[in-house]
């Protein structure tokens, strides 16, 4: 695993003091013959109000309303999860990259004196799914630092503290992180599974502990995010390796749902600390995006070779936030919207 900056001296007390009850998971699976498949859960004390939009190549972008910020236009389409219809929380571009972000208490992204362009957290994700086709392509792009996150308050006032976590067709992984405004970057196959406090070095000094201790003889089961990556790091590599997709995906389901927070369970002022709203699996060898709501007892899918994707091919919304219900291959009931806007400062 590549690392850029290298953590040492971290004791097991440190754990238990900062391993909070963080929602959200995310896990990859490796599979033989080029099967990888990223799953994710969604957790949060209130309902986000999602949608899943399309995104055509060819959409001008900024990183914020005004001022000093970059700009873009995307190289690639995608179809993503936004929350609250303010920003992109998920999704999968046309060449196999998935994203997530997550929350984590510990970010901080202000640094004394910094003039850099602005990138609104809110458009991050977006950003890395219209630019780039490979991991390797976003880490050696994104480790330049050319921008700063600017991250307001969520609409229900809550703080936006995030990492993000992508991977791609051929297995690799990266997750992007920020510490006392510096960006700490994770790379490698190694990397399957993110959750939330404490940072991911920490993590992965944890979870070396119950590999001694060995899954089968005892795993960790509450629904805390330093639990929750034990168990999903040890379900993830030992499920069956397999090269079906309906295996493969049936697996990666189980995983997210083992990690899912039960409907009803939150805790106040910690927003983050919350049911599972919903899960997203992504077979990113056949790119098949599936979706599962808690509200709603089916799974449906979006084969993103059924969707439209050039320059000028108009932006699509398949609504979700008024409980709609779909089966099987929704592709075709995507319609034509106008794209949400990204939350600025």
């Amino acid at each position: 695993m590549k690392t850029s900056i290298i953590f040492t001296g971290i004791s097991a007390l440190s754990f238990i003091l900062f391993s909070n009850a963080e929602a959200c998971t995310r896990a990859v699976y490796l599979g033989p013959d080029n099967m990888v498949v990223t799953g994710r859960t969604m957790d949060w004390k209130e309902d986000l109000k999602s949608n899943i939009y399309l995104f055509p190549r060819g959409i001008k972008r900024a990183g914020a309303d005004s001022g000093n910020t970059i700009h873009w236009t995307s190289k690639y389409g995608s179809v993503i999860i936004a929350g609250y219809d303010i920003g992109t929380s998920d999704g999968i571009n046309e060449k196999g990259l998935v994203a997530n972000i997550l929350y984590l208490t510990e970010s901080s992204y202000n640094r004394p004196g910094d003039t850099r362009p602005v990138m609104g957290i809110s458009i991050w994700t977006q950003y890395v799914l219209d630019n780039f086709a490979t991991v390797d392509e976003a880490v050696q792009e994104l480790r330049k630092e050319l921008f700063r996150i600017d991250a307001p308050d969520m609409p229900n006032g809550a703080q936006s503290k995030l990492h993000l976590a992508i991977s791609d067709t051929t297995g690799n992984s990266a997750i992007f992180e920020y510490i006392n405004g510096q960006l700490i970057i994770h790379e490698g196959r190694e990397c399957q599974i993110m959750t939330n406090s404490p940072t991911y070095e920490k993590q992965i000094t944890l979870n070396n502990y119950w590999q001694q201790i060995g899954g089968l003889t005892m795993l960790p089961g509450t629904n805390r995010a330093a639990d929750r990556f034990v168990r999903a790091s040890f379900y993830i590599n030992t499920i069956p390796q397999t090269s079906d997709q309906r295996e493969a995906v049936a697996g990666v389901f189980s995983v997210m749902r083992n990690v899912s927070v039960p409907l009803g369970i939150s805790t106040p002022d910690q927003p983050n600390i919350a049911s599972t709203r919903w899960r997203t699996v992504a077979d990113q060898k056949n790119k098949v995006y599936f979706f599962e709501s808690t509200m709603n007892p089916n799974i449906f899918w979006i084969t993103l070779a059924d969707l439209d994707f050039s320059s000028d091919a108009p932006v699509k919304k398949l609504n979700l936030a008024n409980g709609e219900t779909y089966a099987g291959n929704a592709a075709s009931e995507f319609r034509e919207s106008q794209p949400f806007k990204f939350l600025f400062e």
